[in-house]
């Protein structure tokens, strides 16, 4: 079952055929909202978010299944180390340009999230804004302890059965995320490098209790790129937009307006009385 509305399709990206899903924007110069998702996560499994995103904010939004994840095709390798940059710096901007986006507002949430700072790092000039759920730039204790026992439970509760409502190919997807997570090699992940050369916007929303990731990982985020406002959502874990979605939904739609607002005014739209105009 599906809960999309919006205009399916598929794309080939670095040899890869990925499923997308491209919602119009109510304007047409309204920005596009690019939507990367989580670890485990697909087109499905942001349910009805992108639509409600969509309706609120009057922007476009494009959403896609990463390789090995959802319908797109399905992971035939064990993962490396530098997943993440690969989608970063190679799938998204490839993505980006067979489907004539420019300058997105980029939503990433977890590995999503990595993937984001990845890209605007790599091309400072190409993101308009970023919007990071629960986002990780280096590997911490808490995060690994969460993963294996995320690992327990696909083997021995019906979480698999659960995920592969919104996988093609589930077995496939968990291990290629989890295995990779788990390897001992994987602990010196880390992509604090990335961030000084990033010149947008960005909104961070955590979740207080989020059981992935301590506030240090978005707080590293702040102290290292001007502009980014950190949002620490109570009684919220790993998925705001889905514990905290009121107010996930809110705070990212007046973001969105304040970036649209911003750029009106570099574009020389400017109010009356700046143009010699009085309003009196």
């Amino acid at each position: 079952m599906t809960l999309h509305s919006g205009q399916r399709g598929e794309v080939l990206v670095d040899g890869k055929r990925l499923e997308t899903l491209s919602i119009a924007a109510q304007q047409p110069a309204a920005s596009t909202i690019v939507m990367l998702h989580e670890g485990l996560g697909s087109i499905e499994l942001w349910r009805d978010f992108p639509q409600k995103l969509a309706s609120a904010t009057g922007c476009g939004v494009l959403v896609y299944s990463r390789y090995g994840h959802g319908g797109s095709d399905k992971l035939l390798e064990k993962r490396p180390v530098e997943f993440m940059h690969r989608e970063g710096e190679v799938v998204l901007p490839e993505l980006l340009d067979k489907l004539n986006i420019c300058q997105p507002i980029l939503l990433g949430h977890s590995d999503g999230g990595s993937i984001a700072l990845i890209f605007a790092g790599k091309y400072p000039e190409r993101p308009r804004a970023l919007i990071l759920e629960a986002p990780h730039v280096f590997v911490e204790d808490l995060s690994i302890a969460s993963i294996a026992f995320a690992k327990d439970q696909f083997q021995k509760t019906d979480f698999r059965a659960k995920l592969a409502r919104y996988h093609k190919c589930v077995d496939e997807t968990f291990w290629g995320w989890n295995d990779i997570w788990l390897d001992p090699e994987f602990r010196s992940w880390n992509i604090e490098s990335y961030l000084p050369a990033i010149r947008r916007p960005i909104l961070c929303i955590q979740g207080e209790d989020d059981e992935y990731g301590t506030p240090a990982q978005v707080q590293a985020i702040a102290a290292r790129v001007s502009g980014t406002e950190v949002v620490m959502l109570p009684d919220c874990k790993h998925s705001p937009h889905r514990e905290q979605e009121e107010a996930t939904l809110q705070r990212m739609v007046e973001f969105v307006r304040e970036v649209e607002n911003e750029e009106t005014t570099a574009a020389g739209l400017l109010p009356a009385a700046e143009h010699g105009t009085s309003a009196v």
